[in-house]
């Protein structure tokens, strides 16, 4: 059995912001540090309802996932996900599915070095980590991790929850064709739960967080509805539709009321591939 000393060094890179420890700040969570903070501190300085847009967002992905758990899925990949932060994806679909079958990627050290929280999985069902960035789709569907774990002939609920917007195009158009390799990857009957950022409703507000970010070393890239909607391109997508994270499927209508839409700032929609 390797010792502690075989085993290998993980750089947590806690002198520099990161966006998957920003967000664990916005909800409240403790796995984060000064430089996150900071920044978190500055976004916050220029959209104070970034507390809630983290909030409203986590909700949308507890939702979707109880939906699609409820409509016989079995088989989950979830990238960019995040600190572990209860319930997480696999606590939600295995509560209505204990044999469900769960992937998680993301590409934070730290999110490694708290995967354990994300494999506590039911006797019946199973979960797996890779550590992979979803710039690279085609390294995650062939991940041994993963194929160990998922059927890639048998439908698949693919998340990308507040995720695609750390993809910048820088000319090539490369959030939807990283998207797209994805939706190729996986057969007729999977689904694709997606919510991204929009600057549609405070412009203002997040070209200034877009810079806080560079200025921490991650680059960002809100998208308007008409591009987020490419991102569904060729498959049906469920109702209602594309809505404000706030706004789909609310377990309470009046939910969708408590948030206006510049608050949330954040488009949602689940499809299913013919």
């Amino acid at each position: 059995m390797p010792s502690d000393r075989d085993k290998p060094v993980v750089d947590l890179q806690l002198d520099r912001a990161h966006s998957a420890r920003i967000y664990d700040y916005f909800l409240g969570g403790k796995t984060n540090f000064l430089a996150d903070r900071l920044a978190a501190g500055d976004v916050l300085g220029v959209f104070p309802a970034a507390l809630v847009a983290a909030r409203v967002n986590r909700e949308f992905m507890h939702r979707a996932t109880r939906f699609l758990a409820e409509s016989g899925m079995r088989q989950f990949l979830d990238i960019g996900t995040g600190i572990p932060t209860p319930p997480n994806l696999h606590d939600i679909a295995q509560a209505i599915a204990p044999d469900a079958r769960i992937v998680y990627t993301d590409n934070d050290p730290i999110v490694l070095a708290h995967a354990a929280a994300l494999l506590r999985s039911t006797p019946e069902g199973r979960t797996a980590y890779v550590q992979a960035d979803v710039t690279d789709p085609a390294g995650i569907c062939t991940a041994p991790q993963l194929l160990r774990t998922l059927d890639l002939t048998r439908p698949v609920a693919l998340s990308l929850n507040a995720l695609m917007h750390f993809v910048t195009d820088d000319g090539h158009d490369r959030a939807h064709t990283i998207v797209e390799t994805l939706k190729d990857a996986l057969p007729s009957g999977s689904t694709l739960a997606v919510s991204h950022a929009t600057p549609d409703f405070a412009p203002e507000a997040m070209g200034k967080i877009i810079k806080i970010y560079a200025d921490a070393g991650t680059s960002l890239q809100f998208r308007t509805r008409a591009e987020f909607a490419r991102f569904f391109d060729g498959w049906e997508l469920l109702e209602p539709g594309i809505t404000l994270s706030h706004q789909w499927r609310p377990a309470d209508p009046a939910d969708a009321t408590h948030v206006t839409d510049a608050e949330a700032a954040c488009y949602a929609a689940v499809a299913r591939k013919p």
